[in-house]
């Protein structure tokens, strides 16, 4: 018999999670916040009965926090009852930074975040930013069923974000709240955030002595910041804008996370010793900054700290003219050139870009016009829907990250055709990161699940819809002569009669503008004669045009009334539209729609 079932006290909520794991209703009484956590649980795919090790998560290479916490701790670690209780650092992710003494199921996991063990204490003191406790039947897996444990968040001194938690764990503990460990948690908490404060106090000072040794000996143009602190020469002050300001604290606090990981840019020839290693990076400027920066990391005690950026006006050059459309730019209507705007807008500002449209408008054709240059790395949901998003296979960067030798960005196709976790897993990674580099293509069809749903309302500010071929029927005459393949040598050119031309613009193009690829492509292989394509060599749907469909009651109706209408106005067609209440564009349409079917169009004589 565990010690849950021996607790009077916790004997109802034990019963209710059996009943809630086999799928029975719950009784009254289950507080809703405890519910909610294991209803998270089943939706992250948690196993209940975890009996060994989950997968390990990538713990950081250098971690503040951690270097920070060992004095404090090893001076509490003596006091503990090492045979009976559990002591456990995380970091701001719930990855299992340190941990020390026994508890049960104390070495399940190395990962304490809720979609790897379900509900516990160190995820509800993250997310609430408070003391959190957590006994027995409340925790999602069977190995913590006799298991209390509190925790406590860590705070950053300068900034107040959470850097992580500190969970005291022992065996259950029925009684009264608070947890007995609670003490000794607020208690280690305190000193590592004592430590915390001291260290920042010295990095202040590694700071000013980079930026004191950039500025030395004349009058340079030095700006120096950590996220929390700026040092501006006065040179700097009248270079910088406040934009460029911004985007170098951006890359400061970047690279505060970082690993270390290095950049082969040369230094000033006079750095010095306080810039740290002889590394140095990118960090992007806006585009109309008026200065270049030569930029340095700070580092102290092994991690970087900050940077020491050396500003240097600009060089003026001569303003570079457009780029001309390339194959999928093609095309001149407002629809699409409206879209293809609104797209490189979007994909210059930090963050996700996602295209939508039906099959075949071009949307990865357009995504990859726009990353050219990047060397994107491609996936596809509809050849493998499981990509391992949900296990970090793929590195989506940031902003931040542009440049570094990694940081290839993401070209996602048919995220419609996602497995449910790898959207879980995209929708946590854009709340962490909302400025990943990131473009997703979507093709709208069956209604979407919840979680995709989610995805696309995220994404809906920084979405662009691709317009239909049918809606842009202009662009068919620029779209062929960029679809027609080269001609063999000594064959002249693909071209095309009115007649023919007509025919391809009257076309719904069910498969947009990759059918009419298809369709270019099988005539110039197989034409066997000279001289523009004329109707009669392209396929019978196309060739019939909507004369090929029966008029319905109402569009005979329709038709009837337009055909009077431009009668009585002697076929003027702007007198005829404000007559019937419609847009000229319109009734042009729908003359089109019309027009060899079982009547004439046009106006009697």
């Amino acid at each position: 018999m565990t010690t849950a079932e021996q607790s009077p006290a916790l004997a109802p909520l034990r019963q209710a999670r059996e009943r809630f794991l086999t799928g029975r209703p719950l009784p009254d009484g289950v507080p809703d916040d405890v519910v909610a956590a294991w209803r998270r649980a089943r939706f992250f795919g948690v196993r209940p009965d975890l009996d060994g090790p989950v997968r390990e998560s990538a713990q950081p290479a250098d971690s503040p926090l951690l270097e920070a916490a060992r004095p404090a701790l090893a001076r509490i670690v003596p006091a503990l009852d090492a045979g009976r209780t559990a002591l456990v650092l995380t970091d701001e992710r719930l990855r299992v930074l340190w941990s020390t003494g026994s508890a049960p199921g104390d070495d399940t996991c190395a990962d304490l975040s809720e979609r790897e063990v379900g509900h516990n204490s160190a995820a509800l003191a993250l997310r609430t930013r408070r003391r959190a406790e957590v006994h027995g039947p409340e925790h999602f897996l069977d190995v913590w069923q006799d298991v209390s444990a509190v925790s406590v968040p860590l705070f950053s001194p300068e900034t107040g974000q959470v850097l992580g938690t500190l969970t005291v764990a022992r065996a259950l503990w029925a009684g009264c709240r608070p947890h007995p460990g609670a003490a000794l948690a607020e208690a280690a908490a305190a000193a590592v955030e004592a430590e915390l404060r001291a260290r920042a106090r010295t990095a202040e000072r590694a700071l000013l002595d980079a930026y004191e040794r950039a500025a030395r000996g004349r009058e340079r143009a030095v700006v120096a910041l950590d996220g929390r602190n700026r040092l501006i020469s006065e040179a700097a002050a009248g270079l910088a804008s406040p934009q460029v300001l911004e985007a170098l604290e951006r890359g400061a606090r970047a690279r505060g996370r970082d690993t270390g990981e290095s950049y082969d840019v040369p230094l000033p020839e006079d750095a010095g010793e306080s810039y740290g290693a002889p590394e140095s990076y990118d960090v992007p400027l806006p585009e109309d900054a008026g200065c270049t920066a030569e930029i340095a990391p700070v580092r102290h005690e092994g991690r970087v700290l900050g940077l020491v950026a050396v500003l240097a006006p600009r060089p003026v050059e001569p303003e570079p003219s457009a780029p001309g459309p390339g194959g999928a730019l093609v095309g001149g209507s407002v629809a699409w050139r409206h879209a293809v705007a609104r797209a490189t807008e979007l994909f210059r500002t930090a963050g996700p870009v996602l295209v939508t449209g039906e099959r075949g408008t071009g949307k990865t054709a357009l995504a990859l016009e726009l990353l050219d240059g990047t060397d994107p790395l491609v996936v596809d949901a509809a050849e493998s829907p499981e990509l391992g998003l949900k296990d970090g296979e793929w590195e989506v960067p940031s902003a931040g990250d542009r440049g570094r030798a990694h940081a290839r960005p993401l070209l996602l196709r048919h995220a419609e055709r996602l497995s449910q976790p790898d959207v879980a897993a995209l929708n946590s990674l854009l709340e962490e990161r909302p400025d990943a580099r990131l473009i997703a293509t979507h093709t709208p069809g069956t209604p979407p699940g919840p979680c995709l749903q989610r995805l696309l309302d995220t994404l809906a500010a920084r979405s662009v819809t691709l317009p239909a071929l049918r809606e842009r029927p202009e662009d068919i005459r620029e779209l062929l002569p960029a679809l027609t393949p080269g001609p063999a040598p000594g064959s002249p050119p693909l071209t095309w009669t009115l007649d023919a031309l007509r025919a391809l613009e009257q076309h719904p193009w069910p498969g947009n503008v990759t059918e009419l690829a298809h369709l270019v492509r099988a005539l110039a292989g197989r034409r066997r004669v000279f001289g523009p394509v004329r109707r009669g060599e392209l396929p019978d749907p196309v060739r019939e045009g909507p004369a090929g469909r029966t008029l319905s009651p109402m569009e005979l109706a329709e038709r009837s009334a337009i055909l009077e209408a431009l009668r009585r106005h002697g076929g003027n067609k702007a007198r005829t539209a404000t007559a019937l209440g419609i847009g000229r564009a319109t009734l042009y349409r729908k003359l089109r729609e019309y027009q060899g079917r079982d009547a004439p169009v046009g106006p009697r004589p």
